[in-house]
């Protein structure tokens, strides 16, 4: 052996190079590749399934998880056609594959062949044991559900201050209907989610009315779309109580519309998306005034058709109405009659009444009184004189012929002051005066009476109307007929006039009416014999 000293270039006995090969990282990845899918080339696998993805292409991605692990898995689309049934969000399945790695990812997955339903998943199972209780509680019930304000004044929404739910949200409301919107930050995934929502309802709810932060007319839950483990937090069982505990109307929009939590079967309404609970949550300002402008049209127009209405029926109404003159014709010709009588009856009258006058006065004349007076002048001095010689024959009579003079002088006295009175009595008697006065009186009542009597007499006669030319028009049924719009063309009616019923048929050619006849003179009214008609 031959001796040598080392060279001076070469390294230290701590930096001697390594005899193993370098591999590359794409060398590495691939054979890390090929040994997993040489020792696991076929594995049977159990779990639940999440994060289900359909893709456009065609393949399917989704993870498969237990309580403590997660693998991703994928299942390619000519295989995707083979499977017995369809991947779902929450599903536990027994799958078939083999593993091997992404080597752009630096992870391994699973490429599935079949997939086998084996019941549901962990947490739908405890999901829907959760929902039979509060069903049973009747916190699902319809009823208990409150109805949303029609025109809210403040809108509470409870999310995510960042993203694109509360953008959504706002933007959708802004372009509706004009109102405050007050929003209570919270996180809407992780395991302070549920705590955060539900102490942002109890708050909500808390606030007093015309206080300095206005009370909600209505509240808005949202999250967008995530698996079910993203959601979960909106499953907690002390979440749905306090919602069901809330007195302010509240609409859920918690995730996707295929996605469903606990917190939808509480609320009042649910929303398939956040933008959709805006909608609920207000109406649209314009549709609104569109409606009333609508609304007062109709008011208008109902209006103008009910007064147009009105209108055809009091024209209608007055056609069928005798005219005024024709009620005045007959009144006025009466009044001519009766006051054409009125004149000699009064003055027949009024003879009657000087002769009954005379007939009285006769006796009570002053000429007779005198007569009388002087026959019991004559009367008494004849009884003076046989008294004088009655008293002569008697003796003395000088007292008693004083006494019986002033008898005589008294009652002579009596005799000419009562016909003084008698006579200015007759005096002051006016009998024409009086009689003039008593007879206008008559006159004036007995003509106040006789228009009453004939107001009375025409208002009660019920072919008042058939007397002035008009007649009663009704049809085979004996139904009256107020219009002659709805008489058809050949129906038979009957036509009463005052003396007479007649039957026509309705013409229907269109033509005109023929001219209306004219009225026959009517005969002057035959006087009552001589002597009659007086009103006294």
């Amino acid at each position: 052996m031959t001796d040598f000293e080392p060279d001076s270039a070469a390294p230290a006995a701590d930096q001697a190079p390594s005899n193993a090969a370098a591999y590359s990282v794409s060398e590495l990845a691939f054979a890390l590749k090929r040994t997993l899918e040489d020792a696991y080339g076929f594995v049977r696998l159990r779990g639940e399934l999440s994060k289900v993805t359909h893709h456009s292409s065609g393949h399917v991605y989704l993870t498969l998880k237990d309580e403590k692990a997660a693998l991703d898995g994928v299942v390619w689309k000519g295989s995707v056609r083979k499977l017995s049934i369809r991947p779902e969000q929450g599903m536990e399945v027994v799958v078939t594959g083999r593993i091997t790695t992404f080597p752009a990812g630096s992870r391994y997955q699973i490429v599935i062949e079949t997939v086998e339903a084996a019941g549901v998943g962990a947490l739908l199972a405890q999901l829907e044991r959760l929902k039979a209780k509060l069903a049973g509680e009747g916190l699902f019930e319809a009823s208990a559900k409150r109805a949303l304000p029609a025109m809210p004044a403040v809108v509470g929404v409870i999310t995510s201050p960042t993203g694109a739910v509360i953008r959504d949200i706002l933007h959708r409301i802004r372009d509706r209907w004009p109102c405050r919107v007050i929003v209570w930050p919270v996180v809407v995934q992780g395991d302070a989610a549920a705590d955060q929502v539900a102490g942002a309802i109890r708050a909500f709810n808390a606030l007093e009315p015309g206080g300095a932060l206005p009370r909600p007319d209505v509240l808005i839950v949202a999250r967008g779309g995530g698996s079910v483990e993203d959601l979960w937090p909106f499953n907690d069982e002390a979440l749905a109580r306090t919602v069901f505990a809330g007195t302010i109307p509240l609409i859920s929009a918690v995730g996707h519309e295929t996605d469903t939590t606990l917190i939808d079967f509480v609320s009042d309404r649910r929303a398939p998306t956040p933008t959709a609970a805006a909608e609920m949550a207000t109406p649209v300002l314009a549709e609104l005034r569109a409606a009333l402008a609508g609304l007062h049209q109709r008011l208008e127009r109902a209006s103008a058709r009910m007064i147009e209405d009105r209108r055809t029926r009091l024209a209608a109404s007055a056609r069928g109405l005798p005219r005024p003159a024709d009620l005045i014709a007959a009144a006025s010709q009466r009044l001519d009659y009766a006051a054409s009588h009125l004149s000699g009856g009064l003055r027949r009258n009024l003879d009657l009444q000087a002769g009954r006058l005379t007939s009285i006065a006769a006796p009570m004349r002053p000429g007779l009184l005198r007569g009388r007076v002087e026959q019991g002048k004559v009367r008494i001095a004849e009884l003076g004189a046989r008294l004088d010689a009655a008293f002569k024959r008697a003796g003395d009579a000088t007292a008693y012929q004083q006494r019986l003079e002033d008898a005589g002088r008294r009652m002579a006295n009596c005799l000419i002051k009562a016909v003084e009175r008698q006579e200015d009595r007759l005096t002051s008697l006016d009998a024409t005066r009086r009689m003039k006065l008593s007879i206008g009186k008559q006159i004036a009542d007995q003509t106040r009476r006789l228009d009453s009597l004939d107001k009375l007499r025409l208002s009660l006669d019920p072919k008042r109307p058939l007397r002035n030319g008009f007649a009663l028009v009704t049809r085979a049924d004996g139904s009256l007929v107020r219009q002659g719009g709805p008489l058809e063309s050949g129906e038979a009616v009957s036509l009463m006039f005052e003396d007479t019923t007649r039957q026509a048929v309705i013409d229907g050619d269109g033509g005109k009416p023929p001219p209306a006849p004219k009225p026959a003179a009517r005969k002057a009214p035959t006087p009552p014999p001589s002597g009659q008609g007086t009103l006294f």
